[in-house]
């Protein structure tokens, strides 16, 4: 796998990406989930990076990416998609498809929708929504809190490489050599020398401050492009019936939208095996 790194300062921060297939024409935004970086994306990339330019970013707070100095106004939606917005100006994106993974396709789908920032909304050619929906279920957003918003530490980094496989075993299968490198990608040292995953606890600022900020029907109905949602099977943070509700209203009612059902996952499918990526390409090369 081959990519290039990356840095700006978007909405006055500075953000972190990897640039995937750097000499083709048409863009893929990979965007990654609440707790992650963007290197969850690198199978991803790899696979789109033959005939795609995968731009994978770290939000604001996470990676490599700046620490808000302002948790309770920046750890958000709506500043997010400021700094996806200035990620597109900078990099003179036209036109691009997105993927994301729950908390990365929200920022997708408000983007899209064009409610926030009007200029993105003709900019996203497609949505793909990995087990993200316009309503996620509230008790797994406070599952989640909780274990995000108090990080461990360990002594070292296999014993932070066993805690990652406990957390994120719903990612379905990943291979030891996968495991390893979500284990590298995500993990930064503390002053006492421990080590504990590679994101600012502030970032769950967001759900005390903006408890709303993951119900997004208006938004999901103001799409009007190709969606495809990988629906984890086992998830209970996207339940059946909220796919239900999306296959009646929005891009569903106009025949927009595909849901593919993600056997042996829960939140999120790893987007790291051949039916996924395959499923995600196709249905981009489909959107084109």
């Amino acid at each position: 796998m081959s990519f290039t790194s990356h840095y700006l300062t978007c909405a006055g921060r500075e953000i972190h990406y990897t640039e995937w297939g750097a000499q083709h024409s048409d863009i893929v935004i990979a965007w990654h989930g609440l707790a992650r970086t963007g290197r969850d994306m690198d199978e991803l990339a790899a696979h789109l990076s033959k005939r795609y330019r995968v731009i994978c970013p770290d939000t604001i707070g996470r990676g490599l990416s700046q620490w808000s100095p302002d948790p309770k106004s920046e750890y958000q939606l709506a500043f997010y998609t400021r700094i996806a917005t200035d990620l597109f100006d900078q990099l003179h994106i036209e036109m691009a498809h997105w993927v994301g993974t729950s908390m990365g396709g929200s920022i997708g789908m408000l983007c899209a929708a064009g409610l926030l920032q009007p200029s993105m909304k003709p900019r996203i050619q497609s949505l793909t929504l990995n087990d993200n929906a316009p309503e996620l279920a509230q008790p797994a957003l406070a599952r989640i809190r909780v274990y995000a918003g108090d990080p461990p530490s360990f002594a070292t980094v296999r014993e932070l490489e066993a805690f990652f496989r406990q957390v994120y075993k719903p990612y379905g299968w990943l291979s030891d050599g996968q495991w390893l490198r979500l284990t590298e990608t995500s993990t930064r040292r503390l002053p006492d020398g421990c080590v504990t995953p590679h994101y600012d606890p502030a970032m769950v600022q967001q759900f005390i401050h903006y408890p709303n900020d993951y119900l997004n029907w208006e938004h999901y109905d103001a799409l009007n492009i190709p969606v495809l949602c990988l629906h984890g099977a086992e998830s209970d943070l996207v339940l059946s019936e909220t796919i239900a509700e999306m296959q009646r209203r929005g891009p569903g009612a106009r025949a927009q939208l595909e849901v593919m059902e993600v056997q042996g996952c829960g939140h999120a499918p790893a987007l790291n095996v051949p039916a996924q990526l395959d499923r995600v390409a196709a249905f981009i090369d489909a959107a084109r």
